[in-house]
């Protein structure tokens, strides 16, 4: 199991592919061919961030396009203005006009020496066979961590990126929050297992090792009313998960810059 990142971004990897995989072209498929992973495994930002966002897997609007777009335009390419939104909210940025998060967004992916990294869990594209056509990852975690591919591959990455972070980062964000927290219990999974430690519950949405604090955030391209209700816009449930998520972010760069200051004594 090797991986490096170079400053472009694209990385190095042969966690789960040959040695000689061509990127973006090889691909493994689980034992029964329901699931398959592409070899194209990137990250963005800052090497060592303070914080580091993640998704799941890239989805269909980034698969297939990686080798004719630009790097920084690759990530949440359709969605920058809901990730800004989220941010934001969360108090990662400024509250301010949706095209003028969408601008900070670009910048601060596009930013190799700032705050943020960004990346997902599984860092390869994951697709699911639906008996006619290969589909993306969008809403899928639950089903790949139930398959023994899937749990895996998770698991491979976790310990890969996620086992030996920098001593700067505090934070992880994580969108996507599932069915009655569905998405938040199968990454804390996969997390878990990865990153073996004292974990415990901060709240409904966040959990910890003591070292990091993990956020899950509302998923950038959730459909219908899901944004604006997380985001307090309409007297909806949702928005109390929003407020959590607020909370966790505070408590973990408190916690993370508590744990800076004892070590630096």
């Amino acid at each position: 199991m090797t991986c490096s990142l170079p400053a472009h971004g694209r990385i190095s990897c042969s966690i789960y592919h040959s040695d000689r995989f061509s990127f973006d072209e090889t691909r493994t498929l689980s034992a029964d061919q329901a699931w398959r992973i592409t070899a194209n495994p990137l990250a963005w930002g800052n090497t060592e961030p303070e914080v580091l966002i993640l998704g799941f897997s890239k989805g269909p609007s980034q698969a297939g396009e990686l080798q004719r777009l630009p790097h920084n335009e690759i990530p949440y390419r359709k969605g920058r203005k809901q990730v800004g939104k989220i941010l934001a909210h969360v108090g990662l940025l400024p509250a301010a006009h949706p095209e003028e998060l969408k601008d900070l967004v670009d910048q601060t992916i596009a930013n190799t020496q700032g705050r943020f990294g960004w990346g997902s869990l599984v860092r390869c594209t994951v697709e699911r066979f639906d008996g006619k056509t290969w589909v993306g990852s969008g809403g899928m975690i639950d089903e790949f961590m139930k398959h023994e591919f899937g749990k895996r591959i998770s698991h491979a990455c976790a310990t890969t990126f996620l086992r030996n972070l920098p001593d700067r980062t505090k934070l992880i964000i994580m969108f996507g929050l599932g069915a009655k927290g569905s998405y938040v219990s199968a990454a804390r999974r996969a997390i878990e297992a990865g990153r073996p430690g004292t974990w415990r519950t901060v709240n409904e949405v966040a959990y910890t090792d003591g070292q990091i604090t993990v956020v899950h955030v509302e998923h950038f391209v959730s459909q219908g009313a899901n944004i604006p209700n997380w985001l307090g816009q309409n007297n909806h449930p949702r928005a109390k998960l929003g407020m959590m998520a607020r909370e966790a972010v505070s408590f973990g760069l408190a916690s993370g810059n508590e744990n800076t200051s004892k070590s630096a004594c």
